[in-house]
């Protein structure tokens, strides 16, 4: 038993040292010339307006993740599903379509628990309300503030 997984682990090992011998190889070969064309970020066609380096708005992951959370849920039910039509199996084990559509409801339950918790959260919505700072009673006036403020802001 441990020879065949030998063959396997000189497998792998001959493949992580190929892979990195044509890297290695091809970090030599390739040219390297760059210039500011080349450096400069693509706009499809377009001439770039302004800076690439811009803030991006952490909400658009969020997005992402939920989206890729629901994928990989289909994922994750598909064989679940497709056992579920086999007639040999529910011939053979006949308590098994009960157990695989309670699992298959328990599974997005869960799921749905969690959506529901991020929409309660307000983690969906696009538009989030601003909150106003609260105004704190300090005894030292407003114009001690803006004097630093100038002082070290620096040249506009």
């Amino acid at each position: 038993m441990i020879e065949q997984f030998g063959y396997v682990a000189a497998f792998l090992g001959a493949g992580i040292l190929f892979l990195g011998l044509i890297l290695t190889l091809a970090r030599f070969i390739r040219p390297n010339r760059p210039n500011v064309e080349k450096n400069s970020t693509y706009e499809s066609g377009e001439a770039p307006v302004g800076n690439a380096n811009i803030r991006f708005n952490p909400r658009f992951y969020v997005i992402a993740l939920l989206f890729v959370l629901f994928e990989i849920e289909l994922v994750f039910l598909f064989p679940t599903a497709t056992l579920l039509k086999d007639k040999a199996l529910s011939v053979a084990a006949p308590e098994f379509p009960m157990y695989a559509v309670f699992e298959i409801l328990l599974f997005v339950g869960i799921l749905a628990l969690g959506l529901a918790f991020a929409w309660v959260k307000g983690y969906l919505n696009w538009e989030k309300p601003e909150t106003a700072a609260e105004k704190l009673n300090i005894p030292i006036p407003d114009s001690v503030y803006d004097s630093i403020r100038t002082k070290h802001s620096g040249p506009k």
